[in-house]
């Protein structure tokens, strides 16, 4: 991923509203939700729910297909995967942050390390 995508990305999920149904939509996972359960959920208009999910398809976080009379919106599980990937690769130190394969379980893990310990208050003798 090039840091122009990253951007894109980072624009559209830098709103509440759209973050929050990112959230949504990544906690149903691949069966996704319909719009209009999202703007329920989100007590949300259907055309502002509309418009952020918009936003959010053309960043290419999420995707939709209809489903009878409803669209239902999914995640784009790759592209967060991508986003995520190029965040620890791209953007971190090696010593603060690592990605590595887990062929067991399929996927990667991702290993944090604190690079700064929070100040302790210095107690007086």
């Amino acid at each position: 991923m090039d840091i122009k995508n990253a951007m894109i990305m980072f624009e559209a999920l830098s709103q509440e509203t759209r973050l929050r149904a990112y959230q949504l939509l990544v906690t149903a996972g691949p069966a996704g939700l319909a719009a209009g359960k999202l703007s329920e959920a989100l007590n949300t208009p259907h055309n502002t729910m509309s418009f952020h999910l918009n936003h959010l398809s053309n960043a290419k976080l999420i995707s939709s297909h209809k489903e009878g009379r409803s669209v239902i919106y999914t995640a784009n599980f790759t592209m967060t995967h991508d986003l995520i990937e190029f965040l620890v690769k791209d953007c971190c130190r090696a010593e603060f942050a690592t990605i590595r394969a887990d062929e067991q379980a399929g996927g990667a893990v991702i290993e944090l390390v604190r690079c700064c310990p929070p100040n302790k208050p210095q107690t007086t003798p």
